[in-house]
């Protein structure tokens, strides 16, 4: 109260002197109008009075003046005539008993023939008097005196100062209700909300961090603020699932636990991320700007990693947004926890580098999946150039900052670290290759398999998804390129250099403390048009490695085996458009409409949809709301590092029910045999793991589904990020103690 107080005393003060301040202002300026009318009336009629009089004073006559008068004069305006020696020749009747107290001003005008003017009390009202001389050759020989009525002036100047001051208690009346309000919702209210939400905190009691304050208001302190809360929520949280683990006796890491062991094994260093895709990019919406996270594996597996760890995410600037916003910013947004650094590349380089080299070269020389790699020197050129920029830009980043840890990530890098062990001997560096690595004889097409390898090879650590692509690494490397392999060490000898080469299966970040609030099936189908006993999902890019069209065919397929699901079944196909510049992935995301669309117009009827597509992109939590309302999800890559929906998926069953249909070709098949799974070349097999998705009994649907989520949730994604950066570490004691 005696904030507000003080802020309404502020402002009536301040309104009290602006509203008094051009109040007088506006009646100085209206009484200098009103001055000037009055002076130009007076002399108008003084000059004429005197002209139509001259003839009589000259004459010296004695009468003829009231006929003068009588034409000049009005009830609010008198007039006097004067002779030479200011004596009274002819006056109106009700200025007559009034002219004495004016002989000087007379004899003052007569004297030094030039008008004179002033205020007078002539009878008791406010005059205004203009003497003019009445002239001869220049030579004054009596005067017209012209007598205004000026009562109005004071009587017209108090009625502005009133309703100025009407206007002011109104004004101010309006101000304070004003305020009142807006201190109301927009400082006593999210002021109590924070009060009772660290008092609710101090008692123990879990509740959901206060809304946002308003930052036009506040500044910095509310973002501070607002900012600190959910770190204690989260921070509470993280401590509550650390103490369930310790009663429950496990072991598995947590976002806190990684905090501890990275600050344990690197001290308060910060993380630096090499990565092509940004975790957040800005677009623009109309007139807004608003954030979008991609969908990418590797976005969904780092993104933890980094708010729990801290540091420098190096990336691609790709949002049609992002130069707006900067080239360095805070994420999340709502809760910095560190900084993405952009990289901003020309059409033409991203065309090369990316579109070219790595899509058209790399991802299917890596992917065997029957699609022929295209190598042009021209993309081999953009690449390269493109590797030494990032490294640059990272180099920048870690000035400072003694023995950096970095995290190269995928194939869009692989001359990265070379570059960056070459500037910096100091840094620890490791490449995760997330896609996998085919066997020598595939990798022997590509014309630069030897720059490719050695720029790999600067790395301390090289990481992939299982340990059958480390051996066709290492067995590459051995073949390609001079080097001694050790092949019980796993490990490449280059001179005075050694890079191991490990198996780090990634995966996903589970919510350790219990699910979500339950999806609404009914609103979700509802909103999608779409019906049915039974919910399938599917949530890819549209890419020709994930297998869309086989899936197609395999669902068309159950439909004619089994009709009696037809309007009992729908699936959900979430299908994310990517790399659409490159025309295999126009012509895979043809095919999959027209399938889809043929489909849907073969068995589908009034009211239901074998397919409902969704070709758009979906941010996370959209995404999980599909996977909880699913009877069963198909992840049927054709070839695959890990796929980490099948993951996500498993992550999101909190009600530990659900069936995952699962390619054998994919990296996570090694990881989560509970699934059902297939050859999705083979529309048979395929098509009968749907049927028996959702007919297998609640009991076994239900223990393999908490089979596997035991699997991802002891092996996530703070456990790989552990485990990788536990190696480094290793590795770079090792190297340490041999250099010594």
């Amino acid at each position: 109260m005696r904030f507000l107080v003080r802020l309404l005393g502020g402002i009536w003060l301040a309104t009290l002197v602006v509203s008094a301040g051009f109040a007088y202002l506006e009646v100085r300026e209206e009484r200098q109008r009103q001055m000037d009318a009055l002076t130009r009336r007076a002399t108008l009629v003084g000059s004429a009075v005197a002209e139509a009089s001259e003839r009589l004073v000259t004459r010296g006559a004695r009468t003829g003046y009231e006929r003068v008068l009588t034409r000049f004069g009005t009830p609010d305006r008198g007039l006097a005539i004067y002779d030479a020696f200011g004596g009274v020749l002819g006056a109106t009747v009700d200025v007559r008993p009034f002219l004495g107290p004016l002989s000087p001003l007379v004899s003052d005008a007569i004297r030094r023939n030039e008008p004179v003017a002033g205020f007078h009390n002539v009878g008791g009202r406010l005059t205004w008097v203009q003497v003019v001389p009445v002239q001869q050759e220049e030579r004054a020989v009596g005067a017209a005196a012209v007598l205004l009525d000026a009562q109005y002036l004071d009587s017209g100047e108090w009625d502005l100062w009133r309703r100025t001051a009407v206007r002011m208690g109104v004004l101010m009346l309006l101000v304070t209700g004003i305020t009142w309000a807006l201190v109301r919702w927009s400082v006593t209210r999210p002021i109590a909300r924070i009060a009772e939400w660290t008092k609710q905190m101090k008692a123990g009691r879990p509740v959901a961090p206060p809304p946002d304050a308003d930052e036009s208001l506040f500044g910095s302190l509310a973002t501070e603020v607002t900012g600190l809360a959910r770190t204690l929520a989260r921070a509470r949280s993280a401590a509550e699932q650390e103490a369930r683990l310790r009663l429950a006796g496990e072991s598995v890491w947590t976002e806190e636990r990684l905090k501890q062991f990275v600050e344990m094994r690197f001290g308060r260093r910060p993380v630096f991320v090499v990565s092509n895709r940004e975790p957040v990019s800005h677009v623009r919406d109309g007139r807004l700007v608003r954030e979008q996270e991609p969908a990418s594996g590797l976005v969904t597996a780092l993104g933890p990693i980094m708010q729990a760890c801290g540091g420098v995410w190096v990336a691609h600037g790709s949002g049609n947004a992002d130069r707006e916003v900067g080239e360095r910013v805070g994420l999340p947004s709502a809760d910095p926890t560190y900084t993405l650094r952009r990289v901003w590349l020309s059409d033409e380089e991203e065309a090369g580098y990316y579109y070219g080299f790595a899509n058209e070269g790399l991802w299917p020389l890596c992917h065997i999946v029957h699609e022929r790699p295209r190598f042009r020197a021209a993309d081999w050129g953009h690449y390269r150039l493109v590797n030494e920029r990032f490294a640059k830009a990272l180099l920048q980043e870690m000035e400072s900052v003694e023995e950096p840890i970095v995290l190269v990530q995928d194939y869009h890098f692989a001359l990265l670290p070379r570059l960056v062990k070459e500037a910096r001997p100091d840094a620890r560096v490791s490449l995760f290759w997330h896609i996998p690595w085919p066997n020598f004889e595939a990798v022997g097409i590509c014309p630069w398999q030897q720059e490719i390898l050695l720029g790999m090879l600067g790395a301390d650590l090289v990481g992939f998804h299982t340990q059958f692509y480390c051996n066709n690494f290492l067995e590459t490397v051995e073949r390609a390129i001079e080097g001694r392999i050790e092949w019980d060490r796993f490990t490449v000898v280059r001179g005075q250099h050694t890079t191991h080469v490990r198996p780090f299966p990634i995966s996903v970040a589970p919510d350790l403390g219990g699910g979500e609030r339950p999806t609404d099936r009914a609103a979700v189908l509802a909103a999608l048009g779409a019906t049915g006993e039974f919910i399938g999902v599917g949530v890819e890019r549209v890419d020709y490695t994930k297998g869309l069209p086989e899936r197609i065919r395999a669902l068309r397929r159950f439909f004619e085996r089994w009709p009696e699901y037809r309007r009992r079944l729908t699936f959900i196909q979430i299908a994310s458009p990517s790399r659409s510049r490159i025309a295999r992935y126009q012509a895979v995301l043809e095919e999959t409409r027209e399938m889809v669309r043929t489909l849907n117009a073969d068995l589908g009827e009034r009211g239901w949809q074998p397919i409902v597509y969704r070709e758009r992109h979906h941010d996370h939590r959209e995404i999980n709301a599909f996977y909880r309302l699913a009877d069963f999800c198909m992840v049927t890559s054709l070839h695959d590092g890990m796929n980490l929906v099948a993951k996500e998926f498993v992550a999101a069953r909190d009600e530990d029910d659900g069936v995952l249909i699962l390619s054998r070709f994919a990296g996570a098949s090694h990881e989560l045999p509970d699934a059902l799974l297939v050859n999705p070349y083979d529309v048979e097999d395929v098509a009968g793991a749907i049927h028996r998705a959702i007919t297998l009994p609640v009991e076994e649907r239900r223990d393999r589904m908490s089979r596997m989520r035991t699997q991802v949730r002891e092996h996530n994604i703070y456990g790989w990020a552990g485990l990788l950066l536990d190696e480094l570490a290793r590795i770079s004691r090792a190297t340490d103690r041999r250099a010594a």
